[in-house]
């Protein structure tokens, strides 16, 4: 099945939560060499514009997501513009500057990350969500993961995402939860 997306670590993420039966085509390896555009305003639509894109263009079953992170006191921000947030070109450290620098002296610093998947599978559309409650750290801490991993802690943690394994960060991820959806929903589907 197609996963669209030219995101390698969010490949090796949702690869990880897989079973080992189904296995993730890439765009790369489909042959599909494109940066689907994300116009929407919710991270539903841009979930669904990525996998129509993929699905128009293929004809096979195929699932997308996508990520935003969401912070209380910036009102939602930056939400459906996560990748984007200190501008166009995508920069992980620029967009953790600019959010830890709108959050100075805000003792409010509760966040979550929440993931939507899109799956086409028989020309039907599905959405799954995984939601991560947690908070906004005043500085980035750790190396692994990618994105606001640094600065975002989960709940029952007091760990960065960028201070976990991947097994570790898996116990929280937002993205394991809407995975994990997406999976029991095709546990569940006839074998044809």
């Amino acid at each position: 099945m197609i996963f669209a997306t030219n995101n390698t670590n969010k490949v090796k993420e949702v690869q990880s939560l897989l079973p080992a039966v189904l296995q993730v085509q890439t765009l790369k390896e489909a042959g599909i060499d494109i940066d689907i555009p994300e116009p929407h305003d919710t991270l539903e639509a841009n979930a669904l514009e990525k996998a129509r894109v993929i699905h128009q263009m293929t004809g096979q079953d195929c699932f997308s997501e996508d990520t935003g992170l969401e912070v209380a006191a910036l009102n939602g921000e930056p939400g459906v513009r996560s990748a984007r947030y200190a501008g166009e070109v995508k920069s992980d450290a620029a967009n953790m500057a600019l959010l830890l620098h709108k959050l100075e002296g805000s003792e409010n610093r509760k966040a979550r990350f929440r993931t939507v998947v899109a799956l086409i599978l028989n020309g039907q559309e599905h959405l799954f969500e995984g939601i991560c409650e947690g908070r906004i750290i005043a500085a980035p801490k750790g190396s692994e993961g990618f994105g606001y991993d640094p600065i975002f802690v989960p709940d029952g943690s007091e760990s960065s995402f960028a201070e976990m394994g991947m097994d570790e960060k898996n116990k929280f991820s937002h993205r394991k939860k809407a995975v994990a959806q997406l999976v029991t929903f095709l546990n569940q589907q006839p074998q044809t």
